[in-house]
């Protein structure tokens, strides 16, 4: 293929930035994490989740689901000795 001067210099820079782009990607794959869930929440919880959800905002159901896990799990025992 032929190409001015003109030409060369806008592949050039269009292969920088394909670099700079693939250079992100392999960022964020090294970066990443497998997403695994905790627990498993049976279908009823499920729904019933998503009902409280919808009827009070999943900042609100989100919350209040951590201050009752961590009040459940406090009454464990301590293992460390």
């Amino acid at each position: 293929m032929k190409v001015n001067e003109e030409e060369k210099k806008l592949l050039s820079e269009a292969i920088d930035k394909m670099n700079e782009g693939l250079d992100a990607f392999i960022g964020f794959y090294n970066d990443s994490e497998e997403d695994k869930a905790l627990i498993e929440f049976s279908e009823e919880t499920i729904e019933i989740i998503e009902h409280a959800i919808d009827t009070y905002g999943k900042e609100e159901v989100t919350t209040k689901i951590n201050t009752i896990i961590r009040e459940v799990l406090s009454f464990l025992p301590n293992k460390k000795g």
